[in-house]
């Protein structure tokens, strides 16, 4: 039996010269623009870091050197795009486009303290949500003119008074 003859590869479709250009114009300064991005958050990133080894520097009485400073810079960086990435597989691997606290204490499971505090970070927002949406409930009701569960109970005790009288 013969094999059969391979097919040609399909034909890409061909712009207008005009928007080819537009194109990657377009990409190039997306590429521009996203490379200024990570500039500043590596510039933002070292700067906190600066920061917090100066506060060790004051209490541990050690000095950092310009070099490790920067070293610990990169390290950060290129850890929190790991993480980001990650976070976006745990997303989308559970069929979502929005990244959960389900997924960053995934991401957390290896260090104990950090799961522990981001567990308990993550129920105190979520108490203070309901909360905050209880007091607009309440808000709102009585905005309507709604009465409060015990308000109608309220109401109702004072009709039963007035109907025996």
């Amino acid at each position: 039996m013969a094999a059969a003859p391979p097919r040609p590869a399909p034909r890409a479709r061909r712009e207008a010269p005009g928007r080819e250009i537009m194109r990657a114009a377009m990409a190039a300064a997306g590429g521009e623009q996203q490379q200024m991005l990570t500039q500043r958050l590596k510039a933002a990133v070292h700067y906190t870091v600066g920061c917090l080894c100066q506060e060790v520097e004051e209490d541990k009485d050690v000095q950092f050197s310009k070099q490790s400073i920067a070293a610990i810079s990169e390290i950060t960086f290129r850890q929190c795009e790991i993480f980001a990435r990650d976070l976006e597989m745990f997303a989308r691997h559970a069929k979502r486009t929005t990244v959960t606290t389900e997924d960053v204490k995934l991401l957390a499971r290896r260090s104990n303290s950090l799961l522990k505090y981001i567990t308990q970070k993550s129920e105190e927002l979520a108490s203070s949500n309901m909360e905050q949406k209880e007091k607009k409930k309440k808000k709102s009701s009585t905005a309507k003119g709604e009465r409060t569960p015990g308000e109608q109970e309220a109401t109702v005790t004072e009709n039963e008074d007035s109907n025996m009288a």
